[in-house]
């Protein structure tokens, strides 16, 4: 994984095929601990300041990925639902697509209405790992879907 940092904040975590290779600093180590945690399943949250440019809209839909437990993915629907806006599931698929957070804005949380795994731009392998990982973590051990 990269990580990408200011002094302030973490701005971008991907993968080497799509974010640069950045010089660590005392923030992306902090942030590539918690990842550390994550991976080894003691950590479920994350909490090093981070930031990404985006309209308001954008940031409401990322704030409310936050809000998603980990081992219980939903549906686009269902976050649009959450939202107060059920007609804008494309609009939030389109903010779910542009987060630049990837793991700590949890977009691969957010699945198809039936269930399958739609949209994930380190690819679907990556977002069914994810998926079977956190359900790992939850105390029940299974993931819940809701629609």
């Amino acid at each position: 994984m990269v990580i990408e940092a200011s002094e302030d904040e973490i701005c971008a975590i991907g993968f080497p095929a799509e974010l640069p290779l950045e010089s660590p600093n005392e923030l992306s180590e902090m942030a590539k601990e918690q990842f550390r945690e994550y991976f080894d399943e003691k950590r479920k949250h994350f909490d090093f300041p981070m930031a990404q440019p985006g309209t308001d809209f954008q940031q409401k839909v990322w704030d409310e990925l936050r809000k998603i437990d980990p081992g219980k993915p939903i549906s686009y629907a269902a976050l649009a639902k959450r939202m107060q806006n059920p007609l804008a599931i494309r609009a939030i698929a389109s903010a779910n697509g542009r987060n630049n957070l990837i793991i700590v804005v949890p977009c691969h949380r957010v699945i198809g209405s039936k269930g399958e795994l739609v949209g994930f731009s380190a690819g679907l392998w990556r977002k069914k790992w994810l998926l079977e990982h956190e359900a790992k973590m939850t105390s029940i051990g299974q993931s819940t879907l809701a629609f």
